[in-house]
């Protein structure tokens, strides 16, 4: 009976410390190593190729349907792994083995003589209900635009705002440009960041075409217009499965 009672007693004490350790390692922060394997598999690489597919179509979608023409993508993907669990200031981040996340962003150059045209088209061309632009007359603050740029109303956000210089779309894209009218400093598209270091495909950064930027544009057409989409969580593993 003595022999059994402290073979459950080994037992049970090896089994806690296997618990122990399956917790630990559960709350612990994603080694690189993990991260690497995780964000270089199958699963990660379709759903990479699949967000950035999406999103190069909308570009390619306002290069051909407005009188926009484009000039330069950037394209910054990461992965990240979880941190260790998180007592007190909990954001999340414990929550996961690896979150990769894509943002995308479109540079267009413009004729600075034709701004409401120009816009003008951006709503007609968003009008259509199957558009992937989120862009149309029916958006009242956009009218206000060209109606200004026409020189038909005053500020589009009241007097004394001087020019506008971006249409929002919660969620789905942000569309900035150059100040062309404003007196004094004008407000201008800025460069691109420059790629941080980092190896594929942990982390990607694509300058297309890197020998082309902002001011590049700007020379060339007279304006530039940028188009932010909204970052995408293309990949997540939680921890708990």
């Amino acid at each position: 009976m003595g022999h059994r009672r402290h073979t459950r007693a080994l037992l049970g004490t090896v089994g806690m410390a296997l618990l122990a350790v399956t917790a630990c390692s559960q709350d612990g922060a994603t080694s690189a190593r993990t991260v690497r394997e995780l964000a270089g598999g199958a699963e990660a690489v379709r759903a990479r190729e699949q967000v950035e597919q999406e999103i190069r179509t909308t570009v390619d979608h306002w290069d051909v349907h407005t009188a926009l023409t484009l000039g330069l993508v950037t394209v910054d993907d990461s992965c990240a792994g979880g941190q260790a669990k998180e007592w007190f200031f909990q954001d999340g981040d414990d929550r996961y083995k690896i979150r990769c996340t894509m943002y995308v962003t479109a540079y267009f150059g413009a004729d600075p003589h034709q701004v409401p045209d120009t816009i003008d088209g951006i709503l007609a061309a968003g009008d259509p209900e199957t558009s992937p632009i989120p862009f149309g007359h029916d958006f009242d603050y956009a009218t206000k635009v060209v109606d200004y740029y026409r020189g038909t109303t005053g500020d589009p956000q009241g007097p004394g705002t001087g020019e506008p210089h971006q249409l929002f779309s919660a969620g789905t894209a942000t569309l900035d440009w150059d100040q062309v009218r404003q007196q004094g400093t004008r407000q201008l598209v800025e460069e691109p960041r420059a790629c941080a270091p980092g190896v594929p495909p942990v982390q990607r950064c694509l300058r297309e075409p890197a020998s082309t930027g902002v001011t590049t544009l700007r020379r060339e057409y007279g304006m530039v217009f940028r188009l932010e989409f909204p970052s995408r969580n293309y990949f997540t593993v939680y921890k708990d499965g």
